[in-house]
């Protein structure tokens, strides 16, 4: 079978597309293993190596995001600008889910007073939601190649969660001054939300992210339900509670900073 070559008429036919698929896929393994045959198929040596270029330039230093390119373009690092657009949860599916989300509290609120502790009770758990689905080996596909670089990690997961959690406050800041509420109302998910992604960094010293994520939730949730019993919703968000969740924020990162540097 070594002695073999491709006949003439056969490399016409294969040269010109107008063999079968299977007889096609026969000759290109042939000429795989076959440096004489390969010999006698013509090329143009300029077009191979242009076409070479255009694969590397595909393959090996692909095409920045147009996300990736504003960052650069704000003077953010090459690499850290292509890890946070790599980043699972800054996905357009995760950003439509939190418009979504906002504005059915939004439109909830709008149409019934009653219904604007949905949106403050709310607001501070999308950030939960996106730092839980941003940082591990089962949610980020590029986690083992990540994982073996100086980024990984808690400062990885630290610069994941300042992305997501500044993405969702963004957010949820257009949506506030449609809420039909006073300015300091409609803001005053926002030290609870940096508390509660606070609180989820510094349990993931000691659990995984997600289930880090779940139990800082489920305390906020347990937090709104038992002040809102006690003495109205409110309350849970009247300026005592903000100076406590302004405090916790602050301590809770400081733990998390203090363990991640030892």
């Amino acid at each position: 079978m070594s002695d073999w070559h491709i006949p003439d008429d056969l490399r016409e036919r294969y040269l010109e597309g107008r063999l079968e698929p299977a007889l096609a896929m026969s000759v290109d393994a042939h000429l795989g293993r076959c440096a004489g045959c390969r010999a006698a198929v013509p090329y143009d040596e300029d077009w191979l190596e242009a076409s070479w270029a255009r694969l590397e330039t595909e393959l090996i230093t692909p095409r920045p995001s147009l996300a990736e390119r504003f960052l650069r373009h704000r003077g953010m690092p090459d690499h850290l600008a292509r890890l946070l657009t790599a980043t699972p949860t800054l996905s357009r599916a995760w950003l439509a889910a939190v418009v979504a989300v906002l504005a059915f509290a939004v439109l909830a609120a709008r149409a019934q007073a009653d219904l604007l502790p949905a949106f403050l009770v709310v607001a501070p758990m999308l950030p939960l939601a996106g730092i839980a689905l941003a940082y591990g080996p089962r949610v980020d596909p590029a986690h083992e190649l990540v994982a073996a670089t100086p980024m990984s990690g808690p400062r990885l997961l630290l610069t994941r969660a300042t992305a997501v959690l500044a993405v969702a406050v963004v957010l949820a800041g257009l949506a506030s001054p449609l809420l039909p509420a006073p300015p300091g109302l409609s803001a005053a998910w926002l030290l609870p939300a940096l508390a509660a992604a606070s609180g989820c960094l510094a349990l993931s010293n000691r659990l995984p992210v997600p289930i880090a994520a779940l139990a800082v939730g489920g305390v906020w949730l347990a937090i709104v339900g038992a002040g809102g019993l006690a003495a109205g919703w409110p309350a849970v968000f009247g300026p005592a509670p903000q100076i406590g969740y302004g405090a916790a924020a602050l301590l809770l990162t400081y733990r998390f900073h203090k363990r991640s540097t030892r």
